[in-house]
């Protein structure tokens, strides 16, 4: 039965909580972390049209089964990565299982060590053991990145270490560069494969003080996203070595991965490259700038207890931590957008225990026009309305 606008509470009629976020998000004049993929459809469209001539010769055929616009982009990528090929995936989750189940044809062995929060773990529904054959082995479950102790405590052998850089579940966490090494050298030692989860490599240079390809050389594979930190329409790269890739061509096609055309999505991935991926380490070293900031607004506010995760961002995201309920901070958040026109925390709030919870924020494009006083000032008034 159709309900009566009677029969509606007055909160069922109102818009949700997550409605009110997305209008603040695509209205409010000051957004710290306006994402592009959370614009209308005519947003994103108008994003691609007017970017792709400059990427691309737009009067070449349309891509194919991989060719054309989706080999441009393969290319582009291992020139990146210092690597020998790379191939396009349509998922970073299937571009990692295909990837792993190669290495572990190759060593025989198909236990992957992993951290106990990488994204396959926490996000993937098993991916690894129900759909190939994978046998995941935790290497740590503290909140920080895999060190070489914890590679040699492995108390069984594995074919493959994955690392996830940075350990998003964490906080956006990256190993010092000696720290990185050590790990990747412990693997060695116990002549284990290396394999990088990079959804979010791009954002590590500027933490590692290193270049892209110095980074990916420490790996024998690496994944790389083109949403999570270029602004694409999806998609994601498999990088290394030339047998390898080809190997992961086949498997792709065997995983349904081989989609008719992906030029837009490919088009996307190379937009970001050229105007994301040269802005992300002004974006870290602002979301330093940022960090601070709030850190100085809450304090200053008198909140009893705040928390900014890292205090240092090493990437440009991380976490903020408030001893409030999500639905608090979350109401919050919105209504100091749609008084105000400031939105400081764009993200959505996840309970971790009664009465304290995290969101994850960082800095884009539009956060670089947030000066420190900006940020403080915008921490105190949401401060100010969790009474």
């Amino acid at each position: 039965m159709i309900p009566r606008m009677s029969d509606t509470t007055e909160d069922e009629q109102r818009p949700s909580i997550r409605d009110r976020r997305r209008t603040a998000i695509r209205t409010a004049p000051r957004v710290l972390a306006r994402g592009g993929w959370r614009g209308t459809l005519r947003e994103r469209l108008t994003e691609l049209t007017e970017a792709a001539p400059d990427v691309y010769d737009l009067d070449e055929p349309a891509d194919i089964y991989g060719d054309g616009v989706v080999a441009a982009l393969e290319r582009r990528v291992a020139e990146l990565l210092g690597t020998e090929a790379a191939v396009f995936f349509p998922t970073g989750t299937m571009a990692q299982q295909v990837a792993l189940r190669c290495w572990a044809a190759r060593t025989g062995d198909p236990a992957v060590a992993l951290h106990a929060l990488s994204h396959p773990e926490v996000h993937e529904r098993h991916a690894f053991s129900q759909v190939s054959g994978l046998r995941p082995v935790t290497v740590s479950r503290e909140p920080r990145p895999v060190t070489a102790a914890d590679v040699h405590g492995l108390d069984e052998p594995v074919g493959a270490l994955m690392l996830e850089l940075p350990l998003r579940d964490a906080g956006f966490l990256l190993p010092s560069w000696e720290e990185l090494t050590g790990a990747v050298d412990a693997a060695r030692e116990r002549e284990a494969v290396v394999h990088f989860d990079g959804a979010r490599l791009w954002e590590a240079t500027e933490h590692f003080g290193r270049p892209l390809e110095e980074i990916a050389a420490l790996a024998d594979s690496v994944y790389v996203s083109f949403y999570k930190s270029l602004g694409g329409l999806g998609g994601a790269a498999l990088a290394g070595p030339a047998s390898l890739v080809e190997e992961a061509r086949t498997w792709r096609h065997r995983y349904g991965g081989m989609v008719f055309q992906q030029f837009p999505t490919a088009l996307s991935a190379l937009a970001g490259l050229d105007r994301e991926l040269p802005r992300l380490p002004e974006y870290v070293r602002h979301a330093r700038v940022v960090a601070a900031a709030l850190r100085e607004g809450f304090a200053a506010a008198g909140l009893p207890w705040a928390r900014v995760h890292p205090e240092v961002p090493h990437t440009h995201d991380f976490q903020v931590w408030l001893p409030f309920e999500p639905e608090v901070l979350a109401e919050a958040a919105v209504r100091q957008a749609e008084e105000t026109g400031t939105l400081l925390f764009s993200g959505g709030w996840d309970s971790r225990g009664p009465g304290l919870s995290f969101t994850e924020t960082g800095v884009r494009a539009a956060g670089l026009e947030w000066t420190a006083r900006d940020v403080r000032d915008a921490a105190v008034d949401f401060a100010g309305r969790l009474g």
